[in-house]
């Protein structure tokens, strides 16, 4: 599959400021734009992550909750406004525990994402450079996520990691 320059992927540590900075590629274009949203809200600490994002963004964004269903959202979206998705491994743990087949799914996505004209910026977390989890279950998820970020990294037309807040660009030029 090829290259899609309109793709971005951002990837970080939690809190390390990946889905501030993805909102930050985006809003430099025209508004209304898409914020597709995979976490669902199980607790009340889940809320107030959620709540706390929806308070940054403010109004000018539409929001298309797509816990599951993350494949068609991107379909369904304009295809010709800037879409932020985030965050990919909460899909995948969402699918994951669904007892989804990964590999289709992931392949599912990457069409998708392959076949998207607009500016797209897709955030997930890195989470493999921890210990080795202790469960089969953590283990799965860990290796589901390296092979779908690898994956989207291979048509992104451009990746970064976020520490600390700070952008390094991984792949592609620079990120406007």
């Amino acid at each position: 599959m090829s290259e899609n320059p309109h793709l971005t992927l951002v990837l970080g540590g939690a809190r390390s400021g990946k889905s501030a900075y993805a909102e930050s590629l985006i809003v430099v274009r025209p508004a209304p734009w898409i914020y597709i949203a995979t976490a669902e809200i199980l607790d009340d600490e889940m809320r107030a992550r959620i709540e706390a994002h929806r308070q940054r963004r403010g109004e000018t964004w539409r929001t298309i909750e797509a816990a599951q269903a993350l494949v068609e959202a991107i379909g369904e979206a304009p295809s010709d406004r800037p879409l932020l998705i985030d965050c990919l491994t909460l899909w995948l743990s969402n699918r994951l525990l669904a007892g989804a087949d990964l590999s289709s799914d992931r392949a599912a996505l990457v069409r998708a994402l392959s076949s998207r004209a607009a500016p797209t910026v897709t955030v997930s977390s890195e989470v493999g450079l921890s210990i080795v989890p202790d469960n089969a279950l953590a283990r799965s998820f860990r290796d589901a996520a390296g092979e779908l970020h690898q994956e989207v990294s291979r048509i992104a037309g451009r990746v970064a990691f976020v520490v600390a807040g700070n952008p390094l660009i991984v792949k592609g030029g620079p990120i406007i």
